[in-house]
């Protein structure tokens, strides 16, 4: 169970990275299929399947976020937090290209070191 919840948790990982570029991409070039239902509604629909692949590992395995001994897990939730506000403010909220570039950039930042720390399970700044 464990091995086939973390495949596909590490599927739908790269999915929302992909749909995320794909989308930062569109708004830059101002293409008409960012307007496009698919487009807008698939990678909701990605990232609500990729926070309940999460949830699912986190029961299947027993780890605790926020618990002495799961400082990995506390940290990359964090980081996965910085990612999506970031994420938001690069699709939607951001004021110019240049803060917008600025935010994307961030939230592949917060996304690579999210993965790095699941993949280690080694805390980079609570250990």
């Amino acid at each position: 169970m464990y091995v086939a919840l973390k495949h596909i948790h590490l599927m739908l990982i790269a999915l929302s990275a992909g749909l995320f570029l794909t989308q930062y991409i569109l708004m830059v070039t101002k293409s008409p299929l960012q307007n496009k239902t698919f487009i807008k509604v698939v990678p909701h629909a990605v990232n609500g399947l990729l926070i309940l692949s999460g949830i699912m590992l986190l029961f299947v395995t027993g780890w605790v976020p926020f618990a002495p001994g799961s400082e990995w897990l506390s940290e990359k939730f964090t980081a996965i937090l910085a990612y999506i506000a970031l994420g938001v403010f690069a699709l939607r909220m951001g004021k110019n290209q240049l803060l917008r570039g600025f935010a994307f950039l961030g939230a592949m930042g917060w996304l690579l070191m999210a993965f790095k720390i699941g993949m280690t399970k080694m805390p980079m700044f609570m250990g």
